[in-house]
């Protein structure tokens, strides 16, 4: 008898092992930062976003101010930064600009260009004009995932849906594995513009960056996507690893190299 329920208790275990399998995908530990394992580990690019909320009655102001000041920065070689992109939120936070910078050389060049922008008497009075306009302001410092397309100008006139999502702490690994094969399925308008996970501020937080040429069309990619296979199972992974979500429909400044 004793023989008989220790068989029966170990096919148990064992049945109730494999069930589990199903519905759970480990991650092998690696003695490393999440970063490196990440990332382009040959470039050492740093992005930040930024995002303003303005005074509704100053937006026009704002973005008037904005286009007469940031594309000089980027086309200036002296700074070691460049503008990927400056939108104003359509669908989510109304009356926001989003910025998003890229910094070729990683944090010293971020710190080169801050130093060197404290010097820029134009770049300071803007600084000043800008903050009579803004009720609030808020940046985070990215890295881009190794798996998306570097974001490089486009012409339009395009929108822009920018996909944030708060993780659950240490899962960032496994949402990289999971995205690492499942950007494929999202490629085929070339609606992928830019993968990115925080590195400081709000922690464990992912943005993805996608153009469409309008909203019936985004709707369309989307739908489209589940008619590929592994999209579905890729979705069935990465939800459960998902605190909050935010979905941001934003149109293009005209000074911003993506249109």
């Amino acid at each position: 008898h004793t023989l008989m329920s220790f068989t029966a208790s170990s096919r148990a275990c064992s049945e109730d092992s494999w069930f589990k399998s199903l519905f759970v995908r480990k991650v092998d530990p690696r003695k490393d930062a999440h970063a490196n394992l990440l990332t382009k580990n040959e470039e050492s690019n740093l992005y930040k976003i930024q995002f303003h909320n303005v005074k509704p009655e100053c937006l026009d102001a704002y973005n008037k101010l904005c286009e007469d000041v940031l594309p000089t920065i980027h086309a200036d070689k002296y700074y070691p930064c460049e503008l990927v992109g400056t939108w104003n939120t359509w669908y989510g936070e109304q009356d926001q600009a989003v910025h998003l910078w890229r910094y070729r050389g990683g944090y010293p060049a971020l710190t080169e260009v801050m130093n060197k922008l404290r010097q820029n008497k134009e770049f300071t009075a803007y600084r000043k004009e800008r903050g009579k306009m803004l009720l609030s302001r808020r940046n985070q410092l990215l890295l881009e995932f190794s798996f998306w397309n570097e974001p490089v100008p486009r012409e339009g006139p395009n929108i822009y849906e920018l996909r944030s999502y708060q993780l659950r702490p240490g899962t960032m690994i496994e949402w990289g594995n999971y995205w690492a094969r499942a950007i494929r399925h999202r490629q085929r308008n070339k609606e992928a513009v830019g993968g990115f996970f925080s590195q400081i501020g709000d922690l464990y937080m992912v943005h993805h960056l996608w153009a469409y040429e309008d909203l019936q069309s985004r709707e369309e990619t989307r739908n489209g996507a589940w008619q590929q296979e592994g999209w579905h199972e890729a979705v069935y992974y990465t939800v459960p690893l998902i605190q909050h979500m935010e979905s941001r429909i934003m149109i293009p400044l005209k000074a911003s190299p993506l249109q």
